[in-house]
């Protein structure tokens, strides 16, 4: 009679623990496409903790094609949220993949969005719109959604206030190219294909010739200067169509560079140092 008793209870401690680690799996598990419509209040613009991990470059040519096939998951992902905004504490320090952070590109940190990405942002208070590129983690604030580079929040007319009601939509690089185009040629600017960002101009000078050998056009190499800090850039372009950006990013591949984005900058040659 004891023993039958004690594997009873032994079978009933069993039953309890997979129950509660079905329990805690269902609480954590958050599905990639939702819509909340729920409203949050508002704060000032507080200091963040951004990622500082380099992912590795492993090489994968196919790695915008990989993407492309998140796109059934992540392409209705459409969510509304606060966004707030990082810039000076972090210009010139290097992101989630590893690039380095300019603080006036169309650049945005979020929690779960793939690296790298492009979103569409709408301020909802002023119906202002742009295309900005995932490239961090974060904001590791309560009740935030995204946080934006200060150049994207300053387009959305948020900079001032630090925060603002937003909406984000994701977009494939595919379907961010055309908008990105249309939006640079009402601001008298061009999109171009950006392979890689440097606090040092000997290393985009490096990359720069490593191209230029390989056959491919010579890239440009511009800057951006916030304080004692200089970025520098290394640029191809400008694109004028999604078949020659996909043409150009295969063939960057080939020579084992895959992390591209793409960036809009003025048309005047003097933003050019290099």
């Amino acid at each position: 009679m004891t023993r039958l008793f004690l594997v009873i209870l032994i079978a009933a401690l069993n039953a309890c623990s997979t129950e509660q680690v079905k329990t805690d799996y269902a609480s954590s598990y958050e599905p990639p496409v939702f819509l909340d419509q729920t409203p949050r209040t508002t704060a000032k613009h507080q200091a963040k903790t951004h990622s500082l991990l380099e992912l590795k470059n492993d090489g994968d040519a196919n790695q915008l094609s990989q993407q492309e096939k998140l796109l059934p998951r992540i392409s209705r992902y459409i969510k509304q949220g606060v966004a707030s905004w990082y810039g000076p504490g972090f210009h010139g320090r290097k992101t989630a993949t590893g690039e380095i952070f300019d603080m006036y590109a169309m650049t945005a940190a979020h929690k779960t969005l793939p690296i790298p990405s492009y979103a569409q942002v709408t301020n909802l208070e002023n119906n202002r719109s742009i295309i900005v590129r995932i490239n961090d983690r974060g904001p590791f604030v309560r009740n935030r959604e995204m946080d934006l580079s200060y150049g994207a929040a300053k387009i959305l007319d948020m900079a001032q206030d630090g925060t603002g009601k937003i909406e984000i939509k994701t977009l494939s690089p595919s379907q961010a190219l055309p908008q990105l185009q249309q939006i640079a040629a009402s601001q008298e600017q061009e999109v171009y294909i950006q392979v890689g960002s440097f606090g040092s101009v000997k290393k985009a000078i490096k990359l720069k010739d490593k191209i230029a050998e390989s056959n491919l056009p010579e890239p440009d190499i511009r800057s951006s200067t916030y304080k004692k800090s200089t970025l520098y850039k290394v640029q191809l372009g400008p694109i004028d169509s999604t078949a020659a950006a996909n043409k150009l990013n295969e063939q960057l591949a080939e020579i084992g560079i895959t992390d591209t984005q793409f960036v809009t900058e003025s048309k005047q040659s003097q933003a050019r140092v290099l």
